[in-house]
This record gives C-alpha cells, sequence and structure tokens, in this order.
C-alpha cells in the first residue's frame, strides 16, 4: 500500500461517508423485487445516482424477449469503465433485484431506516451495499491521483435471483465485457471463493383421471408421485454421507419446493407436477448429478403400473470452483480486510448459488467479497428486517480500494 497510504484512504473515504449512505438508501428505496422482476426503474434511478458522481454510465436494456423467457419484465443492465491506463481490467459486479420482502418486518422494507448506525431494507445486504462499495471505492481511487495501470468496471445486474442468465451471462455472451478478473458481490466478512451449484427440474407425472366412486378405472397421478417422493426423501438421507473438503459448503441437499395437480376432489387426480431443487458441491459433476435423479424419478414411476413421467430442467447452475488466480485475488483480499478489520479474514465457501459463476464459466477468475457483518444470517438476508451496520459498508469500502490499488499497480 505504499502508493495510495491507509491514513489517506481513509480520510479520502470519510470524504464521502455521508454521500455513500445517502446513495445507498435511494437504492433501497427504489423496489426492484424479483419476482415479478420489473427492474429497469431501479436501474434507472441507479444511473442517475452514478451520472451523478461523475461517471458516465452505458445503459444495456436486455431484449424482451430474452426477459420474458427469464420470468421478468425488465431489465436493463448498467455498465461504468474508468481507465486509469494500460493493464488489466478488474470488473465489481453486484446485482440490484431483491426477493420480495415478505411478513414480519418491523421497519418499512423500502424505507432505508437507519438505528443506532444500523441501515434496514430489503436489499440492503443483498447486494444493493455492494453498488455503494464498489462505486465508492472507484470514486475514491479516482479521487486519489495514485498512478494506476488498468482499468475498473462496474457491472450492476438485475437478476441475480433468478439465475442471472440475463444479467453477467447476458453482458459476457454479447461482449460487452471480457474483465481479467472479478470481486463479486459479498455478504460477510470471509472472501467467498467456492460456492455449490444447482439443478431445478419440473417432473410432471401423468396418469388417467375417473371418478371418485369408480377410482379403479383410472390411473392415480398423486398415488404414483408418492412413490417419486418416497425415493426422494431416501435419497435425500444418503447425501448426508458426502461432505464438501471445502469450509463452508456442506453436503449436496435436494429439496421439493412446490406440487401442484388435481381436477377436483371428486376425481382422480390426472396428472401432478413437482419442482425439485438438488444443490450440487463443488466436487460434483453437474451432468452426473442430473442423470443420477432423473433415473432415481424415472424408477420410482415405472413402479406404478399405466403410469408415466416427463422431466424438464428448469435450471443447471454449475458450481464455482476456485483457479490459481482467483485463490490468489482472495488471498489479497483476505490480508487487506484483516489489516482493516483487525481481526483474521479467511476464505470459505458458500453452500448457496450467486451468478459469480457465470464469470468463471466464461474462464474468469471472480471471488465473492463485499459489505456485510461476520456472517449473512446476522444481516438477515432475504428474511425481515434485512440490515447492514454503516460501520461494515465502510470497512469493506477501505478493503476493495487497497485491493484495487494492488491489483492495478
Amino acid at each position: 500500500m505504499s502508493s495510495l497510504d491507509p491514513a489517506r484512504l481513509r480520510a479520502l473515504l470519510a470524504e464521502t461517508a455521508d454521500a455513500q449512505q445517502a446513495f445507498l438508501a435511494e437504492l433501497v428505496k427504489v423496489p426492484s423485487d424479483n419476482p415479478p422482476g420489473d427492474c429497469a426503474p431501479h436501474a434507472r434511478r441507479a444511473a442517475e445516482l452514478l451520472e451523478g458522481l461523475g461517471f458516465e454510465v452505458e445503459r444495456h436494456v436486455v431484449p424482451q424477449d430474452k426477459v420474458t423467457a427469464a420470468g421478468m419484465v425488465s431489465v436493463t443492465n448498467l455498465i461504468v469503465r474508468h481507465r486509469f491506463g494500460d493493464g488489466p481490467v478488474i470488473a465489481l459486479n453486484a446485482h440490484g433485484d431483491v426477493v420480495p420482502p415478505g411478513e414480519g418486518w418491523s421497519q418499512d422494507p423500502y424505507g432505508a431506516a437507519v438505528v443506532d448506525g444500523v441501515m434496514y431494507g430489503r436489499g440492503v445486504a443483498v447486494s444493493k451495499s455492494d453498488f455503494a462499495t464498489y462505486t465508492f471505492a472507484l470514486d475514491a481511487l479516482k479521487r486519489s491521483g495514485v498512478p494506476l495501470k488498468g482499468t475498473v468496471e462496474l457491472h450492476f445486474t438485475y437478476d441475480e435471483e433468478i439465475g442471472g442468465e440475463v444479467g453477467p451471462g447476458w453482458i459476457i455472451s454479447e461482449k460487452l465485457t471480457k474483465p481479467d478478473a472479478v470481486i463479486s458481490a459479498g455478504f460477510a466478512y470471509a472472501v467467498v471463493v467456492a460456492h455449490n451449484g444447482c439443478l431445478h427440474l419440473e417432473v410432471e407425472v401423468k396418469g388417467k383421471s375417473a371418478h371418485a366412486a369408480l377410482p379403479h378405472t383410472g390411473i392415480d397421478a398423486l398415488a404414483a408421485t408418492t412413490k417419486v417422493l418416497e425415493a426422494i426423501y431416501a435419497y435425500r438421507d444418503t447425501l448426508k454421507a458426502t461432505v464438501s473438503p471445502t469450509k463452508g459448503i456442506g453436503s449436496p441437499q435436494i429439496t421439493v419446493g412446490l406440487i401442484s395437480g388435481g381436477i377436483n376432489t371428486n376425481v382422480v387426480p390426472d396428472r401432478i407436477t413437482l419442482r425439485l431443487d438438488r444443490r450440487i458441491i463443488p466436487q460434483e459433476q453437474p451432468e452426473a448429478v442430473e442423470a443420477e435423479v432423473k433415473a432415481l424419478i424415472e424408477k420410482a414411476v415405472a413402479s406404478y403400473p399405466g403410469a408415466s413421467v416427463q422431466i424438464r430442467r428448469i435450471l443447471l447452475a454449475r458450481p464455482l470452483v476456485p483457479d490459481a488466480e482467483s485463490e490468489r485475488i482472495a488471498g489479497i483480499l483476505c490480508r487487506n480486510a484483516s489489516e482493516v478489520v483487525g481481526e483474521p479474514v479467511l476464505t470459505n465457501g458458500v453452500p448457496l448459488y450467486t451468478d459469480a459463476r457465470l464469470y468463471a464459466e466464461a474462464g474468469i477468475p471472480v471471488v465473492l467479497y463485499g459489505a456485510g457483518p461476520r456472517t449473512i444470517e446476522e444481516a438477515n438476508g432475504h428474511r425481515a428486517d434485512e440490515k447492514l451496520r454503516l460501520s461494515d459498508l465502510r470497512l469493506a469500502t477501505e478493503v476493495v480500494t487497497r485491493t484495487l490499488v494492488e491489483l492495478l499497480a
């Protein structure tokens, strides 16, 4: 950090602390719930705020057919590019779409209220906070005058909650960006280098309807589905024996999240549809997992005479697996975070999945780090009263700024 003295950096960040808080509050106040996924208004407000700070903002509107196919209403992804000189391109990516607030809030989920140094609101931690972290880290670098070699890009995208395909996936496939490395939104002190993948399947079990007074004249799709459920839950018990060696990942998981079907109370159901979620640890091969689950379901349905099944893949998100460059960047982040926070900050994995994986699938090293408490549970991420200590926002901004200086020195 000889090129930017830590005391001077803290002074630079202190000058904009109030502006950073106000910036985050404005982002929280604009709903961007996904579903329904009408996120263009939030992108419009974010772009206005960025331009107010002197950044040139590219607005990339995703074609409506792709948005509709993804189950959303509107998506505009934002890219900011600031070139300091010849050198690598480092992208900072955060998502502006959020899960709906749900019930149980003690604060207005769109109010951005600050109580005892803590801001409350949906998305304040996951991950509108890192719009603020990354924006004001870049702002500090611009104002520092430190000679750097390379470019910093801000990628603010809007579909992480449904997979990322029209967010990072789209800007990469459209060749709108090709960074050399990415720091993606985090949610705790730790630096994330690995996360689970996820398989979503839609399973339609088909039978034949009949009058409930004569059930033997039909083929009960629900009875056949119970065979599927029994097989899935027995399979789930076996997954406990497999534990990832990556800290924080745990075991594979499978959950049936949705079930629908039937015609009426007095009719033998002719079809039942369920959707399941299979979490894939980094040590597993996604295609092998998909084949295993499909075979399990098909065998279960075949044990019920007359029933049939159709299985459709909804999502296959690959696990995030670290490489040498992502581990190098993670090491720099851990060292800087440990110095700034005043306690050891280490790498780990997380059992969820993120759109950071899409950069990795494109061959771009990526790690996750941003504003958050020691654990995501403390932030109430995806729960009522989501919150962020503003002191943690300032710490993360300092860590990211220091890391960018090293990567672009």
